[in-house]
């Protein structure tokens, strides 16, 4: 057979006439193409003729379009003059217009005043603001709280009405703490389901600077389709994606912060200790004499800490594709020395369209790594370095003679700087989390949903005391170490079916899906002491000798839970007018008894927009008026794993032959009834808009009752095997009310003033805490303690009063020697000196009544003002510093009111009490954040689209009567009100920052 040369033969004979005539073909196709198609321009401004970039613009129902460049003008090709153009952006109104005979376009695209087209996120899915039936908050990026935020949640602090979130604690690893219409649970607490992009995540999953919107489903029939984790509200974040057709861009946002302690306790300084010495006074412990020194002991461990965050997001797309990626850096310091953390994360997310947009998919990671000092064996902060900081005597210096930390031997009395310089840690945290979704549109009525994520994270931590450490100058441990790691994996999958169809005046939408979910927890830890070195720290911790003493330790354990769930959901509109929705999810948990590890938990809400009614028709100041009902029944993952089965545990050691051989003695009850908690809800709303939405809000009254709270029971044994179990008897109740007003005062070219007021109440009570088969010997149970020397609970729960409840002697008096005079719950005055246990009595209650807030957002030209007040009325503290410190009898350092008059009468002479004179009203007024910006005209820079820069303050400043740091104390658990002795303080953040795009 004769070889050939392609080269040479495709320019011969036939195959020389073939390729030409197929290259004539392709070049008429080309060129009747080309003449087809009609080239226009045009350009896209806002109604100040403010060029918009980035703005869509594409042939309807095609997927053909372009986005307008930094000038707001673009360039396009359309095939016919009958094409209709779209053009979009987000906060305008959308505009089409039909080429016909036109090349040139002017568009000028609307400001989208009409809140009721927005889309509002709800479980599994999307609806129109208008159609919401249930309570539903969103916050956008715009009206975020500014500056350096701890996490996601503070974004919207005293934004959503209901939602209460606060940061007592100054560290920077530290989150908030949250907490929606209440206290539900007796063990479940009080978090909220977190959703990140559609999946189970926590506010720290992304960066803050990274969010586009959160939005916050609250009543019972929004969280019913999510069973057993929508008791607490679930916060749904929403991340800034990437558009098809958008142009590539660059967004920075970077920010400094200084941070300070926001106040500090009055305690004795060197100079006032020295005037009481002078004046005849006489202490015992820390302050048995004048050191002949001037230390400032707080100052010596604390410090202005400079943190600082980068941002990056980089968008861009055609018309199949686009993208979005992030990496964020966050590098923190916290006010105490050594108390810092530096985190990175990043995520990408990549969107493809095939097939006619018929199937899209999305693939997305987000990963990050944050590493953080300990002083404390596995937390960042030991808090009780403050506690020996402030209770220091001030005479006395930082070194001894011989250049040694200065110790002495005083109970409980170490020195702060040396415990900080001679501790050595690190935590290190990686979470990586990978999605995977895909949507078929099998027509417009029609789509199929899935997602799969793999998500997991991992700690691996050290921790070293030195030779030089107080453990070992005083106690003797000669080097301690510590080193321990844990690991968390789970799966995720989610399958739905969404149908909608419209039908004259009725409008229906049905979805149905499946949902998995597992987790697996697994981890280790070993302390051991008495190194010869400090070189290897905790690096070689098997060299220490404390293993062969019987000093050392070690544990490991390993455990895994998993929920299956069914779920559906039904809405239907008539003629925009009747709104319904119904839910109902099917949930099993692998935590639960044999008999009872299903659950069904339905919705179903109801709404009237009456201002759509024919009789509203004349009516034109009425934009928006419509009436909201809902029930919801939702459950509470509550309890730990294998809860419901029995448990075994290896015990003491006894000698049996002569070997050592470790007991086997029950550890738990089995419960095959274990149940989910499960809470009921019932919310009536109102949604209101008057004049133009220059006036608008909502108002919310809920009612809620959880039936089978879980609590620990004692049992006889026998028949029991142990002399607990986990059961569900307990009922609680909650109820309150919840008002949103937004208000537009000033809305013109130049000058916009947006001012909106939440405002909430809750009251709850324990219904009851025993039933016929389980019942506690009292009506009541303790919680909460005082610590070492007083030694005594601080709250009662009891049948019949709220949880939050202070329970101790009441002071109404002093004796003149400087004892308190008690009055017992009959009325009698007494010394504290003759008083018991039973003369105990309510206090106050350490949950507030009542939050509100006002936010204002003001903009004039290029300036924009943001500032944010909130506060929260009518509960109480506990102030522990003031029991433990205010008392001139104590061993260690006081406060300077230690020698004022109690009651204006006597010095205090007593030991120290928990009494009610230090359950002080908490009640607050706080200016949380002002923000002043400036943005530059679009003209200033040519290479960016927009550049701001900006100044804010958080934490400025509190109105108070409360007489410790913050009224913003502990508000979790069944002991809120809390202020603890040893916490890290809070702070005040002042930051400077900017934004620009590319």
């Amino acid at each position: 057979m004769k070889q050939t040369n392609s080269f040479e033969d495709i320019g011969s004979g036939e195959y020389f006439t073939a390729y030409k005539w197929l290259f004539l073909v392709v070049f008429l196709l080309m060129s009747f193409t080309s003449m087809a198609q009609i080239g226009i321009q045009g350009s896209v401004n806002d109604p100040n003729g403010i060029p918009i970039a980035g703005a869509s613009v594409i042939i309807k129902n095609t997927s053909i379009g372009v986005v307008t460049d930094f000038d707001g003008k673009f360039n396009l090709s359309v095939i016919s003059t009958n094409a209709v153009l779209t053009v979009s952006y987000i906060g305008f109104e959308t505009y089409e217009i039909k080429v016909g005979n036109q090349t040139n376009f002017n568009v000028v695209l609307e400001e989208n005043l009409q809140e009721l087209d927005e889309v509002v996120v709800i479980g599994y899915g999307t609806q129109k603001r208008a159609d919401v039936t249930s309570a539903v908050s969103t916050v956008k990026a715009e009206d975020f709280v500014k500056g350096n935020v701890k996490d996601a949640a503070q974004l919207i602090q005293g934004k959503v009405a209901g939602l209460t979130i606060s940061a007592p604690s100054g560290d920077p690893t530290e989150g908030t703490q949250i907490k929606l219409r209440g206290v539900s649970s007796l063990t479940g607490g009080t978090a909220p389901l977190v959703l990140v992009d559609g999946v189970p995540g926590s506010l720290s999953t992304v960066a803050p600077e990274d969010i586009a919107t959160i939005d916050v489903l609250k009543d019972g029939s929004a969280t019913a389709i999510y069973g057993t984790r929508g008791t607490n509200g679930v916060i749904i974040i929403s991340t800034k994606q990437g558009n098809y057709n958008e142009r590539p861009t660059i967004e920075y946002s970077g920010y400094s912060s200084l941070s300070t302690i926001s106040e500090q306790m009055d305690f004795l300084d060197a100079d006032q200790l020295r005037e009481k010495f002078a004046q005849g006074y006489e202490f015992t412990g820390a302050n048995l004499q004048d050191f002949g020194h001037s230390t400032d002991w707080l100052d010596e461990i604390t410090r202005d800490a400079v943190s600082q965050i980068h941002n990056l997001i980089f968008r861009g797309g055609n018309d199949a594709t686009n993208i979005t990626a992030s990496i964020n850096y966050r590098d923190l310091e916290g006010i105490f020395l050594k108390s810092e953390t530096e985190k990175y994360t990043g995520r990408i997310s990549v969107n493809h369209a095939m097939f006619d947009n018929k199937l899209k998919t999305n693939i997305a990671v987000i990963a990050s790594e944050q590493v953080f000092n300990a002083l404390g064996d596995g937390t960042s902060f030991d808090p009780y370095i403050y506690r020996q900081a402030i209770i220091r005597n001030p005479t006395e210096p930082v070194y001894d003679e011989n250049g040694n930390w200065n110790e002495r031997d005083v109970y409980f009395y170490d020195n702060p700087v040396g415990y900080i310089e001679e501790t050595i840690g690190e935590n290190r945290y990686r979470n990586l989390r990978f999605d995977f979704s895909m949507s078929y549109d099998f027509n417009d009525n029609l789509t199929l949903k899935g997602l799969y994520t793999r998500k997991g994270n991992s700690n691996i931590r050290g921790f070293y005391r030195t030779k030089k450490h107080v453990s070992t100058v005083k106690y003797g441990q000669d080097g301690f170490a510590s080193r321990g790691t844990d690991e968390y994996r789970g799966n995720y999958g989610q399958i739905t079916f969404d149908y909608d169809q419209k039908f004259g005046k009725h409008s229906i939408s049905a979805m149905a899906g499946y949902n998995y979910e597992d987790n697996v927890n697994e981890g280790f830890w070993a302390t051991n002491r008495r190194f010869p070195t400090d070189g290897f720290n905790y690096n070689n911790i098997g060299v220490g000798q404390g293993l062969e003493l019987g000093e050392a330790g070690m544990e490991s354990y390993k455990n895994s839970d998993k929920l299956i769930a069914f779920f559906g959901r039904v809405t239907y509109n008539f003629d925009d007018r009747y709104l319904l929705l119904a839910s109902l999810r099917h949930e099993g948990s692998s935590r639960f008894g044999k008999d009872n590890k299903w659950g069904s938990f339905p919705g179903i809400s109801a709404g009237w927009r009456i201002d759509q009614e024919s009789f509203m028709e004349d009516v034109t100041w009425v934009d928006n008026l419509k009436l909201r009902a809902g029930y919801g029944v939702t459950g509470i993952n509550a309890g730990s794993n294998y809860q419901s089965l029995s448990g075994l545990t290896y015990g003491d050691y006894f000698l049996n032959n002569g070997n050592w051989i470790r007991e086997l003695v029950p550890s738990r009850n089995a419960n095959p009834n274990l149940a989910w908690e499960k809470k009921k809800e019932v919310n009536f709303g109102l949604d209101f808009g008057f004049l133009n939405h220059r006036i608008s809000g909502t108002v919310d009254y809920y009612q809620r009752t959880t039936d089978g709270a879980l609590f620990n029971y004692s049992v006889p044994t026998p028949p029991y095997f142990y002399p607990t179990i986990a059961a569900n008897v307990a009922e609680l109740k909650n109820s309150g009310l919840e008002v949103l007003l937004t208000l537009v005062p000033f809305d013109n070219e130049h000058f916009n003033w947006t001012s909106n007021m939440t405002y909430s109440t809750n009251s709850n009570e324990v219904v009851s805490l025993s039933n016929d088969e389980f019942q506690l010997t009292n009506d009541f149970f303790y919680q909460g303690y005082t610590g070492e020397p007083i030694q005594i609970e601080t709250h009662r729960v009891k049948e019949g009063e709220p949880i939050g409840n202070f329970y101790g002697l009441k002071s109404v008096d002093i004796t003149d020697d400087g004892v308190f005079l008690i009055e017992t719950p009959e009325g009698e005055i007494i010394p504290a000196t003759e008083s018991s246990t039973d003369d105990r009595q309510v206090l106050g209650n350490g949950l507030p009544k009542a939050y509100f807030s006002w936010n204002n957002s003001v903009s004039y030209k290029n300036w924009d003002l943001n500032v944010n007040l909130r506060g929260a009325l009518d509960y109480q503290i506990l102030n522990f510093s003031r029991m433990f410190y205010e008392n001139p009898t104590v061993s260690y350092n006081v406060l300077d009111t230690a020698f004022d008059k109690v009651y204006g009468k006597a010095v205090l002479n007593d030991v120290q009490r928990y009494v009610s004179h230090y359950v002080e009203d908490g009640d607050f007024l706080k200016i949380d954040n002002v923000t002043l910006g400036y943005t530059l005209p679009k003209d200033a820079l040519k290479f960016t689209n927009n550049f701001r820069i900006y100044l804010s303050g958080l934490n400025l400043a509190t109105f108070t009567k409360y007489k410790g740091i913050d009224p913003e104390v502990n508000r979790n658990g069944l002991s809120p009100g809390n202020d603890e002795r040893d916490k890290y303080p809070s702070t005040r953040t002042f930051t400077l920052g900017i934004n620009f795009t590319l």
